[in-house]
Parts: structure tokens; C-alpha cells; sequence
């Protein structure tokens, strides 16, 4: 009886991964590193605010600290090659990035409610939340573009 080496037909091989250099060149996985370099100027510029709406802002720092640390766990893991010991990292990294661009939008809106809200206090407030509403809206505009891209790639 011979016996026969051919994959099945519903076998499906993932697009591997770039390794060095190249991950922080290719899209979708360029996005790591702008995430999180806005990401972190959203909570270190809201932290050095006075805070005058702890809910508020207590939702903006939540949001911009976890979305850090796990954008940084993801970076770390395709990095490290850790994403291989998983079959379903793409679908994880795809709803992970969706979630956090819909909380980062509800967090970007609050922060700018409280930006105009402080507008009438003081200035130097005023201009640290104008600072992080801004980059909280960039870093919002970044995690929809990377759960699209890693959804289509």
C-alpha cells in the first residue's frame, strides 16, 4: 500500500512574520511603533495635567496605559517570535486593534471635553490637554488603520 504525503486540500499556511528591521518597515506591522510613541505621550501629557474630572481623565490614563503595555506585549511577541506558538494571533491582533481604536475614540472625545473645559483655568493646562487630545486622536486614527491592515493583509 503506498501511502500518500500531500497536504490536505484545506491546509492554510499564515504569511509569515518579518524579522528585524524589516517588522518596523512592513505594513501592517509598522504601526507598533508610532502606537506606541503617541500612545505614551497621550498618558504622560494627561498625567501632567491637573485633573479636575478625575472620571474623565481616569478613563483617558485607563485606556492609553493598558492599550500601551498590550501594543507593547504584541510588539514584543512578534519581535520575539513568540507569535508562532499560536494559530490564531492574527484573529487576536485584528480584534485586539479594533477594540482599542473604538475605546480610544471614546477616550480622544473625553479628552477633548475636558481640554475645552479647561480652557477658562489656566493655560498651561489648557495647552497639555490640547496636546493630548490631539495626539490621542492621532494614536485613534493609528489603531484603525492597523486592525484594517492586519484584517486585509
Amino acid at each position: 500500500m503506498a501511502t500518500s504525503n500531500a497536504p490536505s486540500a484545506t491546509s492554510y499556511v499564515p504569511p509569515e512574520v518579518p524579522t528585524g528591521v524589516r517588522l518596523l518597515l512592513t505594513i501592517p506591522f509598522a504601526f507598533f511603533l508610532p502606537e506606541l510613541v503617541f500612545g505614551f505621550w497621550v498618558w504622560v501629557l494627561v498625567a501632567a495635567t491637573h485633573v479636575a474630572t478625575p472620571l474623565l481623565q481616569g478613563w483617558v490614563m485607563y485606556v492609553s496605559l493598558t492599550s500601551f503595555f498590550i501594543s507593547l506585549m504584541f510588539f514584543l511577541s512578534y519581535s520575539l517570535g513568540f507569535y508562532k506558538k499560536f494559530g490564531s494571533w492574527r484573529v487576536l491582533d485584528s480584534l485586539y486593534h479594533g477594540t482599542t481604536s473604538i475605546l480610544y475614540m471614546s477616550a480622544a472625545v473625553l479628552q477633548v471635553h475636558e481640554t475645552i473645559m479647561s480652557e477658562s483655568r489656566d493655560v498651561k493646562h489648557y495647552y497639555l490637554n490640547t496636546g493630548a487630545s490631539f495626539f490621542a486622536f492621532v494614536t485613534t486614527l493609528l489603531y484603525i488603520l492597523h486592525a484594517f491592515s492586519i484584517y486585509y493583509h
